[in-house]
């Protein structure tokens, strides 16, 4: 297919221009940062507050957990499917690479040889993030925050246009939320069979000590209460 933009009178290529030109300014040790962060940093944040937000859901327990839980790991699964579900796209639209078609841009990642529409990386934190806000909004809307800020890397490091990102972030969320539903139904009662499990259910909800429970009662305690019940009955 044709490529999507081949003019600078494109608001998509003079974006990328805006953007892409920031690289130039900055200076050298700013660029390795941004690409670090573009291409590999944020990807493994997405994956430590994936796994901060299971740590909070199972210390916070209760009889949401085992859906929090379940709604956490549909989150990757939902973007490795998004991902999958891009190849085809990406070999219908066939769109190259920003700087095989623009002169002057300042590309910080050699070795980009793939079609750039769809961007991976935007499908995949964005994925992340819309299931991250479905298990809990807190954590959701830090990772929408991360999965923005990777989209605006990918433009920096001259590898995509800002349009590969949009679709990426539209595919992503496509992704988990249409088919959150059918996830939910069966990724739940399995997150509740692992919850009532003696050792597994760990994962699920933290497990409180014995004799902590504030409802419980030690046996010499009941004695006196019941004893006490009979005298007001009678």
């Amino acid at each position: 297919m044709a490529v999507l933009a081949e003019s600078g009178s494109n608001p998509d290529v003079d974006l990328l221009y805006d953007i892409n030109g920031l690289a130039k300014d900055a200076p050298g040790w700013f660029d390795r940062v941004m690409e670090f962060i573009g291409e590999y940093g944020l990807l493994l944040a997405m994956a430590l507050l994936v796994l901060w937000c299971w740590w909070s859901v199972r210390r916070r327990g209760g009889e949401d957990a085992a859906p929090s839980v379940a709604a956490l790991v549909w989150a990757p699964l939902a973007a490795g499917l998004a991902v999958l579900v891009n190849v085809p796209i990406r070999g219908f639209v066939e769109r190259p690479r920003p700087f095989v078609d623009h002169r002057g841009l300042d590309v910080l990642v050699d070795g980009k040889t793939d079609f750039s529409f769809v961007s991976d990386h935007a499908t995949i934190t964005m994925a992340l993030g819309v299931g991250l806000f479905v298990a809990d909004r807190r954590f959701g809307l830090a990772g929408i925050g991360l999965a923005l800020l990777e989209g605006f890397c990918r433009v920096y490091m001259g590898v995509h246009y800002p349009t590969d990102v949009v679709g990426g972030f539209a595919l992503g969320t496509a992704v988990v939320l249409l088919l959150s539903p059918p996830a939910t139904a069966l990724l739940t009662p399995l997150m509740r069979a692992v919850e009532r499990s003696p050792r597994a259910g760990r994962l699920i909800r933290r497990r409180p000590a014995a004799g902590s429970g504030r409802d419980t009662l030690l046996p010499s305690a009941r004695k006196p209460l019941e004893s006490e019940e009979r005298d007001l009955a009678a």
